[in-house]
């Protein structure tokens, strides 16, 4: 099968999503398909006002669609509503293919953050998006069930993988004194950071990553660690010297980068709120608190080769399957 796989989202921005993305493209491949990726990098680009690494493609829609046509694509999956998103959505509907969509962050959420916009009127505009579509891929069960009660009516459930090669223990790690406390993700005011930071609480706080907060932050908090980002088996690392990592968003829809963690063996202190509690269902791995404080105590007793067994059951290789069970292929006449 010849897969599109339009997505705004891609390198060099460093989240589940482009992580969702890339091993999915991988996987499907292995398993004999033909994946072409349209994604910023390819068109002209402009950086995102307050998230440079988020590159927007400009004036798109033409070269999208010459692509497309060339490409002749037997299903597409359409992961963003942003500008490629909304290209490829065009290019299916005035040609009468059916396409997938995927829905992956809160944005009507982030939006509310940082501006008077209501988030109901953003969740408006993503209806509109995905309506047309024949599916809407989601996360999670309760994902799912929440976006069906705001009028999502095609969300069917498109789970999570980790690469546990990768991410995996230390074969010798080093005690830490006091305990090691970590954040790894965007330094940016819709993963309430600063929840984190501002605990009175033993420990030394590590936060890996980068964002528009994060001068802000390190002026805030002295005391506390801002490394920038790492990558690959260096992040592995981190994470698995690690006592316990932290998650203090309230917004997010998975939150991948706590499977990572378990992966390694290191438990998680997050607040009882979608993402971690779909992530953080067994009790043995992680604490879910009102009070992350309590969490991270809490965090800070359980047992590493439990957290490194409950990753184990998350695949990338299932996570590909559900993908392509989901595609809805694209039935041409054929030329006589």
């Amino acid at each position: 099968m010849k897969i599109a796989l339009i997505t705004d989202a891609w390198r060099p921005q460093i989240n589940g999503v482009v992580t969702t993305l890339q091993e999915n493209c991988q996987r499907l491949r292995a398993r004999g398909h033909e994946v072409e990726t349209y994604t910023p990098d390819a068109f002209r680009n402009w950086p995102c006002p307050g998230y440079p690494e988020i590159r927007l493609a400009i004036a798109c829609g033409r070269q999208l669609s010459a692509r497309l046509d060339r490409f002749q694509p037997d299903a597409v999956h359409i992961a963003t509503e942003g500008p490629l998103g909304m290209a490829g959505r065009r290019w299916c509907m005035r040609h009468g293919y059916p396409f997938t969509t995927s829905f992956h962050t809160r944005f009507a959420e982030y939006v509310e953050m940082r501006t008077a916009i209501p988030a109901s009127w953003i969740y408006r505009l993503l209806r509109w998006f995905h309506e047309p579509a024949v599916r809407t891929l989601v996360a999670t069960p309760a994902l799912v069930n929440e976006l069906k009660s705001r009028g999502f009516s095609k969300a069917v459930l498109w789970s999570r993988g980790v690469d546990t090669e990768m991410f995996q223990p230390l074969e010798i790690r080093e005690a830490s004194t006091p305990p090691q406390l970590l954040y790894v993700g965007r330094v940016a005011v819709e993963k309430n950071l600063e929840a984190f930071l501002k605990l009175d609480i033993p420990g030394r706080k590590i936060v890996v990553g980068d964002g528009p907060q994060r001068s802000e932050l390190e002026e805030k908090y002295p005391e506390t660690e801002f490394v920038g980002y790492r990558f690959g088996r260096e992040l592995a690392a981190m994470i698995a010297q690690a006592d316990v990592f932290v998650f203090p968003s309230l917004t997010d829809t998975f939150g991948l980068v706590m499977l990572e963690a378990l992966a390694c063996g290191t438990p998680v202190a997050a607040f009882p709120v979608r993402g971690p509690l779909d992530v953080i269902r067994d009790p043995a791995v992680g604490c879910l608190d009102e009070n992350l404080g309590n969490a991270i105590s809490h965090a800070l007793q359980l047992d590493r080769k439990t957290c490194r067994a409950y990753a184990l059951g998350y695949s990338w290789d299932r996570c590909a399957q559900q993908m392509e069970s989901w595609l809805e292929p694209i039935q041409r006449s054929p030329k006589i």
